[in-house]
């Protein structure tokens, strides 16, 4: 049986941290502007990047551990 490649963040984590990057910049520049619906869009692009890094690291690590049990039923086999 070949070995699979594990499954590690394709554009999930560093999606997030320039996510997350972006919402701050965007408060800060909008707030200086008073730009309110601009400032609301930033901190909400802000508040979901970081959940959105978390899910992506919690998808792969599930992912890696199944196939991990995958490995270990076929060589009982």
């Amino acid at each position: 049986m070949e070995q699979k490649k594990k499954l590690r963040c394709p554009m999930g984590i560093p999606g997030g941290i320039i996510a997350v990057l972006i919402g701050l910049v965007g408060i800060v520049a909008n707030s200086i502007c008073f730009n309110w619906i601009g400032l609301i869009t930033s901190a909400a692009l802000f508040l979901l990047g970081g959940p959105f890094v978390r899910i992506t690291m919690m998808i792969h690590a599930a992912n890696d551990r199944l196939d991990e049990l995958e490995r270990k039923m076929a060589e009982k086999k």
